[in-house]
């Protein structure tokens, strides 16, 4: 496993009296058991409280799908047991759906998110010999340059304040020859074509325990008319102009209401409290990875929007 280091200075940190300390005296705490690179406290503050809400609902474990591991291994280009005994680094790991299958591959994964989320993380993968977490910022990530087989962030650069920023600063942890794999929302004039940008505009702005009531209850209005007329194109087009909700009846048919629900209830507060919501062409995406030195780069429409690889 590669040490952390304090990302500030490069130092490296030793353990004393329950805190991490660099040699000239700077001093990471250690709250249950995680590491603490910033305050608990920031804008993702509403993404940790969306994944201790949420903890279980995305993990394939849980609900006894392939759909996260299906995700990673597109992305990935490959099969996760392809990962075994490689360095991995992933950054904005919430709650976990892909660090179980990361972990339960075989690599060496060490796990960062900016929020609480790090907590749920660590619940759900518990305590193994392959797995370390930390709660850092994508911008002063504690590990040393040039150092990982291969970094994911899947789900995350379009919340952060600046894509191009966080591209450059997830590159700079690759090895030569190793590999990165992100992915992006897609820009689309379709998006400003209903309200959610105004119901966002209200919502990101309260505090993360207001929001959450109040997408909850937006949910429970919302949700039954999606399922109700999932089958007439008109009326659920209409319905979609009005209702700010992300869900999935049509692709995966085979879930019931209540699975159903349950992840419109995650993905809706996801999508309408982030503090920043970046949208990006795949195009733009390329000439980020260019600009960078990538080689061998893929780029596909998909999942989140925009999905990309690229060999340093």
């Amino acid at each position: 496993m590669i040490d952390f280091i304090f990302p500030k200075t490069g130092e490296s940190l030793a353990e004393n009296n329950g805190k991490l300390i660099t040699p000239s005296g700077k001093e990471v705490p250690v709250v249950r058991d995680i590491p603490r690179f910033v305050p608990q406290d920031n804008y993702a503050s509403a993404f940790g409280l969306q994944w201790k809400a949420f903890r279980l609902t995305q993990l394939d474990s849980a609900n006894q799908s392939n759909v996260s591991l299906e995700r990673l291994e597109r992305c990935l280009g490959a099969t996760i047991s392809s990962l075994k005994s490689k360095s991995v680094l992933e950054v904005g790991c919430g709650a976990g759906r892909f660090t179980e299958l990361l972990v339960k591959s075989g690599a060496q994964v060490h796990s960062v998110d900016l929020s609480v989320a790090v907590e749920a993380n660590k619940e759900n993968i518990g305590n193994v010999s392959n797995y370390r977490i930390a709660q850092a910022s994508v911008y002063e990530l504690p590990f040393p340059d040039n150092a990982f087989d291969v970094v994911f962030c899947l789900g995350v650069i379009q919340h952060t304040p600046s894509s191009e920023k966080t591209i450059e600063s997830l590159w700079k942890k690759v090895k030569p020859g190793g590999l990165l794999i992100i992915d992006h929302y897609r820009w689309r004039l379709s998006y400003y074509s209903t309200l959610k940008p105004l119901y966002r505009h209200y919502l990101k702005r309260l505090a993360p325990e207001i929001s959450k009531r109040k997408v909850d209850k937006l949910v429970d209005f919302f949700f039954p008319l999606h399922w109700k007329y999932k089958n007439n194109k008109i009326v659920w087009w209409l319905i979609h102009r009005v209702s700010p909700l992300i869900e999935y009846i049509h692709e995966f048919p085979e879930w019931s209401f209540e699975e159903q629900f349950e992840l419109s209830r995650l993905d809706s507060y996801d999508s309408l409290t982030d503090y920043y919501k970046h949208l990006r062409t795949p195009s733009q995406i390329r000439s980020q990875l260019i600009k960078l030195g990538g080689k061998n780069i893929w780029i596909e429409k998909g999942g989140n929007g925009v999905e990309a690889r690229a060999i340093k």
